[in-house]
């Protein structure tokens, strides 16, 4: 299960009730981060999770909005004494733009610091989760991101167990490792049961590459900066209206959508909601803070 926490939805600019981008995801005691726009850091403190349990920080694009909080959270992190190593990544020129920011500012980082360049078709190891990279079409260099859980291991199934014959002794030695008369522990077991699946868009207009590396996610966090009355002012920056969003869940066979960076020049938000789920009804826009379940059933 991965329990996603949208620390902030609001775009480009915040707003009394809507934060800048950053979204939390937990799979077991590991989290890792999905941009981190100014006062992410706050953000968390304020939240069921910890920054301290962070594995990874992944930014989309070198727009501000996305990556000016993540300096102070590095240094605030090492101020409260993290050593744990943690590993941030971002597009071309990333690491420089990083270290740049890091420069200009007193103190060190006293933890391991893993700054790498991500490019559409890397995965990044991020505690137990795997994290793959797909190119995005913003104007600049930006991307997105697909975390997947790892696959369980399917469990005994006594059907199959009684069907071999095997005495409940020997389905114990068979799990330990054992073969009992040629019979091993894939005779007997269920099939192995995917891990669920989240894919962050970051800014984008609708594209290929978005398409391609988001079917079969089965969750979406995707940007919908403007309602599809206002399909003009995306294309012209270069964003995507809610209708796109929920286009691109339907076609990827999502189980659900999450509509963030939304424009603060809707302040009922309803109309977006209503016009996502006009073509993909398991639409959602979380408040800041809101909390979701994913798992490969659904969400909850």
């Amino acid at each position: 299960m991965l329990d996603v926490l949208f620390l902030g939805t609001g775009a480009s600019l915040p707003s009394r009730d809507r934060a800048l981008p950053g979204v939390a995801v937990r799979n077991g005691p590991d989290i890792v981060l999905f941009d981190c726009g100014e006062g992410t850091q706050r953000q968390i403190m304020v939240s069921p999770f910890s920054f301290m349990k962070l594995r990874a920080v992944f930014v989309t694009h070198m727009h501000g909005d996305h990556f000016y909080g993540l300096p102070g959270l590095l240094q605030t992190m090492g101020m409260m004494n993290r050593r744990e190593p943690l590993t941030v990544c971002g597009p071309e020129g990333f690491s420089a733009a990083l270290g740049t920011a890091l420069g200009l500012c007193e103190g060190e980082i006293p933890y391991e610091l893993d700054v790498r360049d991500v490019s559409p078709g890397d995965v990044v190891r991020a505690g137990r989760m795997g994290v793959s990279v797909f190119a995005t079409d913003h104007g600049i260099r930006s991307q997105g991101y697909v975390l997947r859980e790892p696959d369980s291991t399917g469990r005994v199934d006594p059907n199959k167990a009684r069907a071999l014959g095997l005495p409940s002794e020997d389905v114990r030695r068979v799990v330990g490792g054992e073969a009992v008369g040629g019979v091993s522990y894939a005779d007997i077991a269920a099939p192995d049961r995917r891990g669920a699946s989240l894919a962050y868009t970051g800014d984008t207009r609708p594209c290929v590459t978005l398409d391609e590396a988001v079917a079969g996610a089965d969750a979406i966090v995707h940007e919908s900066t403007y309602s599809a009355d206002d399909a003009d002012l995306a294309g012209r920056y270069l964003h995507s209206t809610c209708a796109d969003a929920a286009a691109a869940a339907a076609r990827a066979g999502a189980k659900a959508l999450f509509l963030v960076h939304v424009s603060n020049r809707y302040k009922d938000r309803r109309r977006l909601l209503e016009q996502a789920r006009a073509v993909f009804p398991e639409t959602y826009v979380p408040e800041d803070l809101a909390l979701y379940h994913v798992t490969r059933n659904g969400v909850r």
